[in-house]
């Protein structure tokens, strides 16, 4: 998926994921590399009751080890992101409906975004956490309606892209790496993958 064949890379980069928008992302940084489903049950997971960072952490790094298992000598970036207000987690919304309420129990409040991302590699393992705080406006039933149907975020946990109409839902968003909210911190990546050897 990468372009960049003259870019050093001491082993073969799979991204678990078949995300269009992490892959997207990851082919920002010029390496070559294969997205591979991971196939892990996500929702099993879910019902084990970990708090919101756990959750994100335990997911990025089954995903990597099922692939992993598959590459054992590739470098393998496993990544989930969990969005949050206190303990309580935002699945995908899936319906407008469900947009709606996600929408109505975040406006006027702040929320995080938890980004993990596990690296396994034939040398070892690197993990990334990334929290992102995110201050919502206050926002009327009929502005949430406009918004839902304008940028039909019911794929995207929280109900929003922020790539997208979804920023003008937001007074303040306070981030160390600003991809981290499409769902892979390339910065903090890409310091992880240097350290392995991959050239600039």
């Amino acid at each position: 998926m990468g372009k960049n064949q003259s870019l050093e890379q001491p082993f073969r980069l799979i991204l678990a994921s078949t995300s269009k928008y992490r892959g997207e992302l990851l082919s920002q940084l010029g390496w070559e590399f294969d997205a591979v489903a991971p196939g892990v049950d996500e929702e099993k997971i879910k019902k084990k009751g970990m708090t919101p960072r756990e959750l994100a952490l335990e997911l990025s790094k089954l995903k990597a080890q099922a692939v992993s298992c598959k590459y054992p000598h590739a470098c393998v970036i496993g990544s989930d992101q969990v969005c949050t207000l206190g303990n309580h987690i935002f699945d995908k919304p899936g319906t407008t409906d469900a947009a709606m309420e996600q929408l109505s129990f975040m406006q006027g409040k702040s929320h995080q975004l938890i980004t993990a991302v596990t690296v396994l590699h034939p040398d070892g393992m690197e993990v990334i956490l990334n929290e992102t705080t995110l201050h919502m406006r206050k926002l009327t039933l009929p502005q949430i309606h406009a918004y839902v149907q304008a940028d039909k975020p019911l794929d995207c946990a929280g109900s929003y892209k922020l790539e997208s109409r979804g920023i003008k839902l937001f007074e303040k968003i306070e981030m160390s790496d600003h991809t981290a909210i499409i769902g892979l911190p390339l910065i903090e990546l890409t310091n992880t993958l240097l350290k392995l050897g991959y050239s600039l």
